[in-house]
């Protein structure tokens, strides 16, 4: 619903079709009330020539569903943005180990391409398929981009503490995210595992070799948000981090870097495709502290889908994106 309702206000698109097995014929303003008025689209069942008027299809929907579809698409000549986990990861055996699945099409996944702008700018522009990174991985991965492209840190001491929202877990019911479960109340979870290490892992690696982390997420009472906090060794002199942070992102549209000292907060940046960061310095444990906080559903997932989708189709990479945070 996050990604209908920023493509409703982009000014290059046009929804054609939206397609759910389980809702098919149903209004899809009758799923989402939010859309009375905006959209007057039904579901349809998702066959490929429910597709045959699209330039793009994106797939909200869960792992396993994209591979299934993927390959007729771009034989048809649509492009394809997985706003799930089936393309990316490039190693298969690490997919199908924490996936638990046998993955349907391998030959796409080396050519997918990590839809990270910031990473991947150039790539993205010629991709056929795109795989839209995992929420947790953005705010983490942004934070660490500086500091391992400038050899900053030790690569092996990266401790990532991270806390989302209830949407993150989607909007089907489940107990453990029924609302007096998780009011007045912040747990950890997958302290063991969670599948977005294996992605985070592998992207850093691609930066440095030996790069590793331990990651731990948690749930936090409210609606929209991550606030990542990650910790690693520093290796150099600290009066550079903040003009090399500053440095780094200066070009960039959705990396906001904060004043020296600041304390991002999460609420400044709901309903935004921002990421903002800040980076401290302990000079007693000689690490480096960078406090990184997105709007999940946006430049953790569907603000960062409709990014990476004007990047393939030669637009302003800002389209249908520059509207600010929303508070309260």
């Amino acid at each position: 619903v996050e990604l209908v309702r920023l493509l409703l206000q982009h000014p290059s698109a046009r929804l054609e079709t939206i397609t759910s097995r389980s809702e098919a014929g149903g209004a899809v303003s009758d799923l989402f009330p939010s859309l009375r008025g905006h959209l007057d689209l039904k579901f349809s069942e998702p066959t490929l020539d429910a597709y045959r008027d699209c330039d793009l299809v994106f797939f909200a929907t869960p792992n396993t569903t994209a591979m299934a579809q993927a390959e007729a698409l771009l034989e048809a000549g649509i492009r394809v943005i997985d706003l799930a986990a089936d393309f990316r990861i490039k190693h298969i055996p690490t997919w199908e180990q924490w996936y638990g699945a046998t993955h349907a099409c391998p030959a796409l996944v080396a050519e997918a391409v990590y839809g990270l702008p910031e990473l991947n700018r150039e790539q993205i522009r010629g991709a056929r398929l795109v795989a839209n990174p995992g929420c947790y991985p953005t705010s983490v991965i942004l934070a660490l981009l500086p500091l391992l492209a400038y050899e900053m840190i030790d690569p092996v001491s990266i401790i990532a503490d991270c806390k989302s929202g209830t949407s993150g877990a989607g909007r089907k019911a489940s107990l453990g995210s029924a609302f007096c479960e998780v009011t007045e109340s912040v747990k950890a979870y997958a302290v063991q595992g969670h599948r977005h290490l294996p992605e985070i892992r592998e992207v850093l690696q691609t930066l440095n070799a030996s790069a590793d982390l331990v990651f731990t997420p948690h749930l936090m009472p409210m609606i929209r948000g991550i606030h990542s906090t990650v910790y690693a060794n520093a290796t150099t002199d600290a009066d550079d981090v903040q003009s090399c942070f500053e440095s780094y992102y200066r070009e960039e549209p959705f990396v906001d870097v904060m004043p020296a000292g600041s304390h991002p907060e999460t609420r400044s940046v709901r309903g935004a495709n921002l990421c903002r960061l800040a980076v401290h310095y302990l000079p007693a444990a000689h690490k480096y502290v960078v406090l990184s906080v997105e709007d999940n559903l946006v430049k953790g997932a569907a603000g960062q889908a409709i990014q990476n989708m004007n990047l393939m189709f030669g637009l302003d990479e800002t389209a249908g994106l520059e509207a600010p945070g929303m508070m309260p």
